[in-house]
C-alpha cells in the first residue's frame, strides 16, 4: 500500500506539469511552442517505432558503449590509484589537468584521430563518463576499514581475492554512485557528439528538425531524451538497491545497535 502511495506521489507531479504544459501551448500561439497534441503526435510518427532502427538504436549503442569503456576504466585506474598513496601523489596533478578539460572541446581532436564513424562519439562519451566512476573509485578505495585490509592480511587472502572479496564489495557504494551520475553524463555526451559530423541519432535528428523549423519534430526528440534519461535512472536504481542489498541491510543494523 505504502508503495502504491508513493508511486502515486510520484506520478501526480509530472501529470500536473502536463496538463498546465498542454493547456498553455493550446493558446500561446507561438510557433516555437507548439501545441502538446502536435509534440505528441509527432513522437507518436517518429519515435513509436518509424526511427528506431536508425537514430535510437545507434544512438543508444554508441551511449552504452562509450559508457561501458568509462565504467571499466574507472574502476580499473580506481582501484590502482586509491590502493596506493605514492601513486595517489603521482596521478594527482594530471588528474586535475585532465578532469579540468569539457570533453566537448575534445570533439575536434577525436574526429581528427578517429575519424567521422562512430568511435569518436564514444570516444566522448567514455572520456566525459570516466571521472565520476574513476574519483568516487579512489574514495572508496581509500575509505575502506584499515582493520578490514589487515585481517586480509593476517589470514594470508591472496591480492586477487582481497580485490573481489574485500576491495571491490567495500568500495561498491561510492563505486555505484559515480556509475549512476555518469549515466546522466552518457545521455548528455551522446547528443553532444551527435551534433558534429553525423548522419544518424538522436541528437542529428534534433539538430536537423531545428535547421529545418520542423519545431513540434525538435521537441518530441528532446521529450525522448527526458524520457529515456528518466528510465535509465529507474532501471539503474533498481540495480544498485538490488546489488547493494546487503550494504543497505548493514546500515539498517548498525542505525538499530547505535539506537
Amino acid at each position: 500500500m505504502r508503495r502504491l502511495w508513493n508511486l502515486g506521489l510520484q506520478l501526480v507531479v509530472p501529470a500536473v506539469v502536463l496538463l498546465a504544459w498542454g493547456l498553455w501551448s493550446a493558446r500561446a500561439q507561438n510557433f516555437f511552442f507548439p501545441p502538446l497534441t502536435d509534440i505528441l503526435a509527432s513522437f507518436r510518427a517518429n519515435w513509436l517505432f518509424a526511427r528506431v532502427p536508425s537514430d535510437v538504436v545507434p544512438s543508444l549503442e554508441r551511449m552504452l558503449a562509450g559508457y561501458a569503456l568509462a565504467v571499466l576504466g574507472g574502476v580499473f585506474l580506481g582501484v590502482l590509484i586509491g590502493s596506493s598513496r605514492p601513486v595517489r601523489w603521482a596521478a594527482g596533478p594530471p588528474l586535475e589537468f585532465l578532469r579540468a578539460i569539457p570533453p566537448p572541446v575534445l570533439i575536434p581532436f577525436a574526429i581528427l584521430t578517429f575519424g567521422i564513424g562512430p568511435q569518436f562519439k564514444v570516444f566522448v562519451i567514455a572520456i566525459g563518463c570516466v571521472w565520476p566512476v574513476l574519483l568516487n573509485t579512489i574514495d572508496g578505495v581509500r575509505g575502506i576499514d584499515p582493520t578490514l585490509r589487515e585481517t586480509a592480511r593476517v589470514y594470508r587472502v591472496s591480492a586477487l581475492s582481497r580485490l573481489f572479496w574485500v576491495v571491490l564489495p567495500a568500495a561498491s557504494p561510492r563505486i555505484f554512485a559515480g556509475m549512476r551520475n555518469a549515466v546522466a553524463l552518457a545521455l548528455i555526451l551522446m547528443v553532444i557528439s551527435e551534433l558534429e559530423a553525423s548522419t544518424n541519432g538522436i541528437g542529428f535528428f534534433i539538430l536537423q528538425s531545428q535547421r529545418s523549423f520542423a519545431i513540434p519534430d525538435m521537441w518530441s526528440g528532446i521529450l525522448l531524451l527526458g524520457l529515456l534519461g528518466f528510465a535509465f535512472n529507474a532501471a539503474f536504481v533498481a540495480l544498485e538497491r538490488r546489488v547493494l542489498r546487503w550494504h543497505r541491510a548493514a546500515q539498517a543494523s548498525a542505525l538499530e545497535t547505535a539506537a
